[in-house]
C-alpha cells in the first residue's frame, strides 16, 4: 500500500477545518461548526502537549457552568507569536471553538477575543472571529522553501515539518480518511472496530508516541552524529532515536521498547535504517494496531542541496497487514530554527 500525499496538499489548503495536532481530537470535537463562549478564566494550563483554559460562563438560564476548553500546544502558540502571558487568570474573555462531540462541557478554542480588545487566532487555518487585526501566524508551518545555501551538511542539520507536504499519516489530520484503505487483516480490523477515538488515544496523559508513530511529529527534528552512528533528536515529547551503524541486525538481547532498536548503512547521501523489537502497539492514534513481529525501514535523502529531506518509510507486520505500507513526506532545512523543551505535562481536573 502506498500513500499518495498529492491529494492531501489539496484538502489542507482548501480546507480551514482540519488542524495538524499532536493529539488527535476526532471524535471529541466537530471542527466542521463553531460556537462561542463568554466567561472568566479560573484555571489555566499554558503547558505542552496542549494549552487547557477553565473558562466559567452562564448558560441559557443564567446558571453558572464550567467549560474546559483545549487548543494547541504552547510550542506552536509560541512559533506562531502568541505570548505565553495573553491569556491570564480573572480575565474576562470570548471565546469561538470548535464544540463537543460528547456529553462532555469541553470544546476546541480556536478564536480568542482578549479584554484589550485584541484577538490570538490560536489554529492553524482559522480566520479571524472578532476583530480583523490578531495575533497568532501559523503560515510557518507550510513553508515550500528551505535554505541551499550548506549543501556539504547532507543530513546533519536541523529539519522542520511543513503541512505543504501533508502529514505522514493523511489520517492525523482528517477525520474522513478511510482507515480500511490500509491492508488490514482481520484481526486488525476488529481491534479498529473496538477503538473509541474519545477515549482510546494512546498518547493521552502525555504517553509518548513510539515508532512509528513518533516520525509524523510536527516539529523540528535534528540529524547528528554520535560517534559512527546518528542520532535524531526530537523535540516531540523531548525524544532520541539512535541509529546503530554498521550493524546488521539488533543484538539477541535486545529489550522491546517504545521506539525499538534501529541499526542502518549508508547508501550514497542516503541513510537506510531499519527498526525492530517495537513495543508501541499502534501504528497511529486512529485505532490500527501493531504487533511486536513488526518492522520498519527508512530511508533519509537530503536534497535540492540540502534544502529538503526526502522521508521514506515502509511498515511490516503479518499480523496486522496483507502488505508492506509505504508512507513518504519531505522535511525543510530553515536557518536559526531550534528545538524547543517538550516537558510535556497534561492537565489534571483533580
Amino acid at each position: 500500500m502506498k500513500i499518495s500525499q498529492r491529494f492531501l496538499l489539496l484538502i489542507v489548503l482548501g480546507s480551514p477545518a482540519l488542524v495538524f495536532a499532536h493529539h488527535s481530537f476526532f471524535g471529541r470535537f466537530d471542527n466542521s461548526s463553531s460556537m462561542q463562549i463568554e466567561g472568566i478564566v479560573t484555571k489555566l494550563h499554558w503547558e505542552n502537549p496542549h494549552i487547557l483554559i477553565v473558562l466559567e460562563a452562564e448558560d441559557s438560564s443564567g446558571n453558572t457552568i464550567e467549560w474546559e476548553l483545549e487548543s494547541g500546544s504552547p510550542t506552536l502558540m509560541q512559533r506562531a507569536g502568541i505570548p505565553r502571558d495573553a491569556i491570564q487568570v480573572g480575565m474576562t474573555i470570548r471565546v469561538a471553538a470548535w464544540p463537543p462531540l460528547t456529553d462532555k462541557q469541553e470544546a476546541f478554542a480556536t478564536n480568542v477575543l482578549l479584554p484589550d480588545g485584541r484577538e490570538l487566532v490560536m489554529q492553524t487555518g482559522q480566520d479571524t472571529k472578532f476583530k480583523d487585526e490578531f495575533i497568532g501566524d501559523f503560515s510557518y508551518r507550510f513553508r515550500t522553501e528551505g535554505d541551499r545555501s550548506s549543501p556539504e551538511l547532507g543530513l546533519f542539520r536541523m529539519w522542520t515539518f511543513t503541512g505543504a507536504d501533508g502529514f505522514l499519516f493523511p489520517e492525523s489530520i482528517n477525520r474522513d480518511y478511510d482507515l480500511y484503505q490500509y491492508p488490514l487483516t482481520e484481526s486488525a480490523k476488529q481491534v479498529l472496530a473496538n477503538f473509541d477515538m474519545a477515549t482510546d488515544n494512546p498518547t493521552n496523559n502525555c504517553q509518548p508516541k513510539g515508532m512509528p508513530l513518533i516520525m509524523e511529529q510536527p516539529l523540528p527534528m535534528e540529524i547528528v552524529h554520535d560517534g559512527d552512528n546518528v542520532k535524531l533528536l526530537i523535540e516531540e515529547y523531548d525524544l532520541t532515536r539512535t541509529i546503530h551503524i554498521g550493524e546488521e541486525a539488533a543484538p539477541a538481547d535486545t529489550p522491546f521498547t517504545l521506539l525499538g532498536y534501529s541499526w542502518g548503512w549508508w547508501e550514497g547521501d542516503t541513510l537506510v535504517a531499519r527498526t525492530t523489537h517495537i513495543s508501541f502497539p499502534w501504528l497511529n492514534q486512529r485505532g490500527i494496531p501493531l504487533s511486536r513481529a513488526a518492522g520498519v525501514t527508512e530511508r533519509f535523502t537530503p536534497i535540492e542541496d540540502g534544502s529538503m529531506m526526502d522521508y521514506q518509510m515502509v511498515i511490516t507486520d503479518a499480523v496486522n497487514f496483507n502488505e508492506p505500507i509505504h508512507l513518504s513526506k519531505k522535511w525543510i532545512h530553515v536557518p536559526g530554527v531550534e528545538i524547543l523543551p517538550f516537558e510535556c505535562d497534561e492537565y489534571s481536573a483533580e
